[in-house]
């Protein structure tokens, strides 16, 4: 947790804790959440802070209450971003929730990689990098499409980059497993467009219609990119970001 996060009120450091774990799909829709009376229990806190800590997540809407049953995950279309998946593959050493899977359509050496890739990663004008595609389905609904990148210099001591087979902890992680390399901090820039070419893979059949785009760039301990990931959400989907202080 982060110190601004240390620093805010209880109430809404427990809602943080529990809207993290909605998020990376430890906690799926229509799973029930603990009662105000086990959150006070487990966090050491009055019921009145518990109160507040489960109505900041109704607020939010990803939960809801029913009338003598309890409180429950919302079914909502909801992105799962790479900082929520980041955080799952290392407290459970898995990627992806259980209703979750990844199809691996292409990993591959490309021989000049595109100049915005290039620009991410750090790398000299018209080098090589290595391509991951893949497609994320949730359920028999198709979740998102993304392209990680990565140096082609990881080709010797990651090897599993370039084998269309899912990575179950994660490409990250594997990394910094054969590498030393450390994922310290990320930067995302996200934008709109219509889907062209990713249409397909998103199970679109407008080409017209409007995609969100996550550009995601992962640096190590040395402030070097590890990792450069350009993932496109369909539309009706919502992403959450982390609470922010305004001063």
């Amino acid at each position: 947790m982060s110190s601004k996060a240390q620093g805010s009120p209880k109430f809404r450091q427990i809602a943080e804790q529990i809207r993290a774990r909605i998020l990376s799909g430890e906690l799926r829709p229509g799973d029930e959440i603990p009662s105000e009376r086990a959150v006070a229990a487990d966090y050491s806190v009055s019921r009145p802070t518990a109160t507040k800590a489960l109505m900041l997540l109704r607020e939010l809407g990803l939960v809801h209450s029913v009338q003598g049953s309890g409180t429950f995950v919302s079914d909502l279309a909801v992105n799962r971003r790479a900082s929520e998946r980041y955080r799952k593959a290392r407290t459970s050493g898995r990627i992806y929730a259980d209703d979750t899977r990844a199809e691996i359509v292409a990993a591959e050496l490309v021989p000049e990689a595109p100049k915005h890739v290039v620009r991410a990663l750090q790398l000299e004008a018209g080098s090589a990098a290595i391509r991951r595609r893949r497609i994320t389905w949730e359920g028999d609904r198709r979740a998102e499409t993304s392209t990680s990148w990565f140096s082609a210099g990881l080709t010797a001591s990651a090897p599993q980059l370039l084998v269309k087979e899912r990575i179950l902890s994660g490409t990250l992680a594997y990394v910094e497993t054969q590498t030393g390399r450390h994922g310290t901090y990320a930067r995302d820039r996200t934008c709109a467009r219509a889907a062209g070419a990713d249409a397909e893979d998103l199970g679109l059949t407008d080409n017209s219609a409007p995609v969100l785009v996550v550009e995601h760039t992962v640096y190590d301990q040395h402030d070097h990119a590890i990792e450069f990931v350009e993932a496109v959400y369909p539309p009706d989907r919502w992403t959450y970001e982390q609470r922010y202080d305004l001063s």
